[in-house]
């Protein structure tokens, strides 16, 4: 009897230790499925503090048509899984606009260790070759290049710059149209998640991104 009960207790344990991981699964996509929809906001249900402004629901890189520099298309999921910061453009490149590439690549530099976990992506409707210098100095106060390819050959090296419809870049960088200084993070499964702009400090993204990439395997 005593030894019946002894299998019929570990037979127990076993399904409780199989069931374990189905239920994780299972939290997990039904978390993601509300996350997504906009119908949960997960990092205020645990009470997570963040600097950026969340992007509700999150928006999905992958859902538009980009092009490489070359005018090739591209699918986002063919780049290396990594946390992005994206930039947006337009037809000219301000000081505004300058700030924010020249922001980013500090905020980049200054992750230390971390540097190889992010990446950055420029996204404009509007071919790089095409794209208007409208500045006579940089942030760092050299002399600004002639032109906006030069910009980003020398000062932004490793850069992607990518385009895409005018019509996708409206929708899917709406912030960006209401406050040209706005940029955002990007998750490594392509998911737009938080913006950011000239208010925000720049240890206050640093802040988010540490918090991010200890909870994060990539």
């Amino acid at each position: 009897m005593d030894v019946e009960k002894s299998v019929g207790s570990n037979r127990m344990v076993l399904l409780l230790i199989a069931g374990i991981p189905v239920t994780v699964i299972l939290v997990a996509t039904w978390l993601w499925y509300y996350v997504v929809n906009g119908e949960l906001d997960l990092v205020a249900a645990v009470g997570t503090s963040n600097n950026g402004s969340l992007v509700q629901p999150p928006r999905q890189l992958e859902e538009v048509s980009l092009a490489d520099e070359a005018a090739l298309p591209l699918k986002y999921s063919e780049l290396e899984r990594r946390w992005r910061f994206l930039i947006p453009g337009g037809k000219n490149c301000d000081q505004v606009c300058e700030s924010s590439l020249y922001t980013t690549r500090q905020i980049h530099i200054a992750m230390g260790k971390e540097f190889n976990r992010i990446r950055r992506i420029y996204l404009s409707d509007t071919p790089a070759a095409d794209t208007m210098m409208n500045i006579d100095y940089l942030s760092d106060q050299q002399p600004a290049p002639e032109s906006f390819t030069e910009l980003l050959a020398s000062q932004h090296r490793g850069m992607k710059v990518m385009t895409l419809s005018s019509t996708d870049h409206q929708t899917l960088l709406r912030e960006y149209a209401i406050e040209p200084s706005s940029w955002y993070l990007v998750d490594p499964n392509g998911w737009i998640m938080m913006s950011y702009d000239h208010t925000v400090d720049y240890k206050g993204v640093m802040s988010d991104l540490k918090f991010l990439l200890k909870n994060s395997s990539e």
